[in-house]
């Protein structure tokens, strides 16, 4: 069951691997990988993403923690197995343990691995964790209506688009966002799996 993976709050240690990739739990101990990672392409300047400023890392982790041991969200920090380069980070997150559903979302990455295997590999590993080990009905992604890049990712992964929620968020630069939302339900999974598996090997 799903509760005995997230509960008490959070506090189980999950690691993914795959394609030079080590997903861990993320903790302070990345707070400077982290911080680099932001300055790959000072992605903080992208008013569409959730990439805090680099001097913001230290709060920005201190809020996922904080979610995590609400039972609301499990950080991963995303990891470069063979060096040991902190690439970003990405999350369970909106975690609904009756209906058996969670979102992917949190997610960014250093600029100079972008348009690269890595979130195809962490989205593959999110994914089967949670259809394969948490038994998950629906695993949802979300995404700013101004975010072009990033629906197109999600939507190359197979999710389907259910919507959009007008007047949703506050952007960084306080402006108000509309959120796209997509989701993969686990009858489709199968046959996701088998699509990101072609993915990987194209790459």
């Amino acid at each position: 069951m799903m509760e005995n993976v997230f509960l008490p709050k959070g506090l189980q240690h999950i690691e993914l691997k795959k394609n030079n990739i080590h997903l861990v739990p993320l903790s302070y101990d990345h707070e400077q990988g982290l911080i680099e990672a932001c300055k790959d392409g000072e992605l903080w300047k992208l008013r569409i993403t959730s990439t805090p400023h680099y001097s913001e890392v230290h709060h920005y982790i201190d809020k996922a923690l904080q979610q995590k041991a609400q039972g609301n969200r499990y950080p991963f920090v995303v990891i470069e197995k063979n060096t040991g380069k902190i690439l970003g980070t990405t999350s369970f997150h909106d975690i609904l343990l009756n209906v058996k559903r969670l979102e992917i979302g949190y997610t960014w990455y250093a600029q100079s691995v972008q348009r690269t295997h890595v979130n195809t590999t962490c989205k593959f590993l999110l994914l089967e964790y949670a259809f394969e080990h948490l038994q998950a009905n629906t695993v949802a992604l979300r995404t700013d209506q101004f975010n072009f890049k990033s629906q197109k990712a999600i939507e190359r992964l197979g999710a389907k688009k259910d919507g959009v929620i007008r007047g949703d968020l506050l952007r960084k630069d306080g402006t108000i966002r509309d959120t796209v939302m997509y989701s993969i339900v686990k009858g489709e999974w199968e046959n996701i799996k088998s699509h990101l598996q072609y993915l990987l090997l194209s790459n």
